[in-house]
């Protein structure tokens, strides 16, 4: 009997051609990770903060009009991303009562470095569990949902529409 102290020629071939093939399909996936991190939107607001490491929260601050957003990691400001302006001043968060429906959030400010008070015109936070603040965002004549935990981020095409979803969730719940 022949005992085989080695590998074929062919089954290191094999193995090469399998190691190539996954490395090209991970720079392929980099890339357009890369790629999709200029393109934020508020459907992957909760997932782009996510990917920020944090102890205690993530927080997306959008001021003068929304012209200029940044990113706050543990109450400081990350300088290292870049975040392009996704956003407008017609922006408008909501927050849901079942008994009230949408309850418009009032206009808060921030007092940046300097001290100086400046005008938010957006602000989402996530805190180190990855919950997200329990809001309805309306804007360019949507609503996203920003309060799902497991899923997705929900679109709407009226407030009405994302109100009555709502109420019809917990409705199913309290039967």
């Amino acid at each position: 009997m022949h005992l085989r102290k080695g590998f074929s020629l062919i089954e290191l071939l094999i193995v090469i051609l399998i190691i190539g093939i996954i490395y090209t399909l991970a720079i392929g996936n980099f890339q357009r990770l890369q790629e999709g991190e200029t393109k934020l939107s508020l459907q992957n607001l909760k997932t782009y903060l996510m990917r920020f490491p944090h102890e205690q929260s993530v927080r997306l601050l959008c001021l003068e009009r929304c012209s200029k957003c940044d990113i706050f990691v543990d109450g400081e400001l990350n300088t290292e991303a870049e975040v392009e302006s996704f956003l407008d001043e017609s922006v408008q968060t909501y927050r849901y009562e079942y008994s009230l429906g949408a309850i418009k959030e009032p206009q808060t400010t921030y007092f940046n470095s300097e001290d100086v008070e400046e005008e938010v015109c957006f602000s989402y936070t996530i805190d180190k569990k990855g919950v997200g603040e329990q809001v309805l965002v309306e804007f360019q004549n949507n609503v996203y949902d920003l309060s799902t935990y497991f899923t997705p981020t929900p679109k709407y095409n009226s407030l009405e529409e994302a109100v009555s979803e709502k109420d019809r969730v917990i409705e199913e719940v309290l039967r």
